[in-house]
């Protein structure tokens, strides 16, 4: 069996982080990259849905990486989402990600057309072959791809001895436990949806990666401890807890992503910039938004200390 240690735990999704002229930022990479590891977490999710990737270039996720990789490597474990929507550009990305010491690579199915599971799999397998001495996980999101993971196309990955599991964002939480029963204990699911993370990790999931962790990765870090404890109950008012903060980050005209870095410029006093257009930018309003999600974190945080 693979020794998947190294992906068992809490592994916030990271965030785009922008300069004043909207591109990215060296400076706020490596920022954003040293607080989680001040912070105790397992490791991160680059350039994924969180990481604005539907808008980013190959050259832009490239930056993101070998700056996250300079404050990183062995540190964190590091899960590099490299795709496009076309083969040549993922299969660079992934190539890219190898060459700096990543644990593993990431790719969600092509976008907008409707392929057929055979093209979906010789896609994913041509970016693994690109890093074939790299992790590769199959990133199952069908309300945002358009397509889902089955347990067919799923056993056909497997074929491929490089492939070690599924980021599953799917929101049925029965996913897991049809994705870990169809492939067993040599496999790891990570859990996806936040709101959902002691569901997920219950039915099976050993691992996760979130959106909204980086925000408040003490909390995400007391649940996960929490579940490993048999303390359910505490788990589970924590959860409720957890979820209207994101109720909360959803809440503001401008997009979610943001919220969250406002409200860590106000808690952490990091500087990522905003968000690239089409996402909504943050109104004047927003802000009074991004102080009460601020403020629900740190009384969350202390009562979580007492």
């Amino acid at each position: 069996m693979r020794n998947l240690d190294k992906y068992k735990g809490v592994i916030p999704a990271f965030y785009a982080c922008y300069d004043e002229n909207g591109d990215i930022s060296p400076k706020g990479v490596q920022a954003l990259t040293r607080y989680f590891v001040k912070k105790g977490v397992k490791g991160v999710y680059v350039n994924g849905s969180s990481g604005e990737c539907i808008y980013q270039s190959v050259e832009d996720k490239k930056c993101v990486l070998e700056h996250v990789m300079r404050e990183a490597a062995e540190k964190l474990t590091v899960i590099a989402h490299v795709a496009c929507n076309n083969t040549k550009d993922s299969m660079e990305l992934a190539a890219h990600a190898q060459s700096l010491g990543v644990d593993a690579v990431a790719a969600i199915p092509p976008i907008y057309f409707h392929l057929p599971e055979h093209a979906i799999a010789a896609y994913w397998n041509a970016i693994s072959s690109a890093a074939p001495e790299t992790d590769f996980i199959i990133y199952n999101i069908p309300q945002l791809a358009g397509v889902a993971l089955t347990p067919g196309l799923f056993r056909e990955m497997r074929k491929n001895p490089r492939v070690i599991g599924v980021k599953n964002s799917s929101m049925p939480v029965q996913d897991i436990q049809i994705f870990k029963e169809e492939a067993g204990e040599d496999y790891i699911i990570f859990n996806g949806p936040d709101e959902q993370f002691i569901s997920g990790r219950i039915i099976g999931a050993e691992g996760a990666i979130g959106g909204t962790y980086g925000a408040m990765p003490e909390l995400f870090l007391k649940l996960d401890k929490y579940l490993k404890d048999g303390q359910l109950e505490e788990a589970r008012k924590l959860q409720y807890m957890v979820n209207q903060i994101i109720y909360k980050l959803c809440s503001a005209h401008g997009n979610m992503y943001g919220i969250i870095k406002e409200v860590l410029k106000i808690n952490e006093g990091l500087e990522l910039g905003g968000v690239r257009s089409p996402l909504p930018a943050l109104e004047e309003g927003d802000r009074a938004v991004a102080e009460e999600a601020a403020a629900m974190i740190r009384s969350a945080v202390d009562e979580c200390r007492r």
